[in-house]
């Protein structure tokens, strides 16, 4: 057998078992994210109080304006949303289509987001998630394999990446508008006349949320700064992420986004939505 030949086996074998263990890896990603799935799910409330609006008679007029239009009476304050949205991703200047679904627990406890994005040799799929179990400690990722060998994203499991994933958990709360009632521990403070900012007592530690409605009470922006790294000098720091309300709708008793767009560096120059969605399905 020629040495060439010899070279040829050795590679495909060393392909092979290359692909053997991206997959291996990637199926433990996917256990991952499902197991916190079903933790979250296992947590949904099966007989949660109903909804009256003497529940924020005390808040600022802004936040009372907002429960106006979000919550109808009676309404259960289901705080665990099950989402499935479509749309687009855009990467480096690439936009590509996005499927998605989401499970979103209140601000500070945790979420899922498995997804795939793009299409043909650039399809890729993985999940985002954050996940804070009582007593436990903090888990978070981003992992996304291309073709499901690939790994083109495998990050996660520090401080810094979990602040980013919590910011992320706050800002999202805005489809699960009974996570932002006074009494599940939202503390809000009018900033203007049409302007709050909104603290959690399970997301300590990182910046509060900022909100904009209309003077009906529709959400019309949401920001917050974020502990990040997406940045061309890849510092993690502080900056501003968020973006508009293009849409809302009412499921389940609740008025959400069903079309938004989001992105870093909101409300300055160098903002460039990457994140274009649209809600397809939301149950609680």
């Amino acid at each position: 057998m020629t040495s060439l030949k010899l070279f040829g086996i050795a590679l495909i074998v060393l392909i092979v078992a290359a692909a053997a263990l991206g997959a291996w890896v990637n199926s433990r990603d996917r256990a991952q994210a499902r197991n916190v799935w079903e933790v979250i799910e296992a947590a949904r409330e099966t007989a949660p109080p109903l909804y009256d609006p003497a529940m924020v008679a005390g808040l600022p007029e802004v936040a009372q304006r907002y429960f106006a239009r979000a919550i109808e009476p009676g309404t259960p304050l289901h705080r665990i949303v099950r989402l499935e949205m479509q749309g687009s991703f855009i990467m480096n200047g690439n936009e590509m289509p996005m499927a998605a679904r989401q499970i979103l627990a209140p601000a500070g406890h945790g979420f899922v987001w498995q997804a795939e994005i793009g299409t043909g040799l650039m399809r890729f799929a993985g999940s985002d998630g954050y996940h804070a179990p009582e007593g436990g400690p903090v888990d978070s990722w981003t992992k996304f394999w291309l073709h499901g060998l690939i790994p083109l994203a495998r990050i996660g499991g520090t401080a810094d990446h979990a602040s980013a994933a919590l910011t992320r958990v706050m800002l999202e709360s805005i489809w699960a508008p009974a996570s932002l009632l006074p009494q599940l521990g939202a503390e809000w403070t009018q900033t203007g006349d049409n302007t709050a900012e909104i603290r959690f007592p399970n997301a300590r530690g990182v910046e509060p949320m900022q909100v904009t409605l209309d003077t009906q009470g529709n959400l019309l922006e949401v920001q917050a700064m974020r502990w990040t790294d997406a940045n061309a000098e890849k510092v993690w720091r502080l900056q501003p992420f968020g973006g508009r309300m293009l849409e809302m709708d009412r499921r389940g008793g609740f008025l959400i986004p069903v079309r938004v767009e989001l992105g870093n560096m909101y409300g300055t120059a160098d903002y460039a939505p990457f994140f274009l969605a649209t809600v397809t399905k939301a149950e609680f």
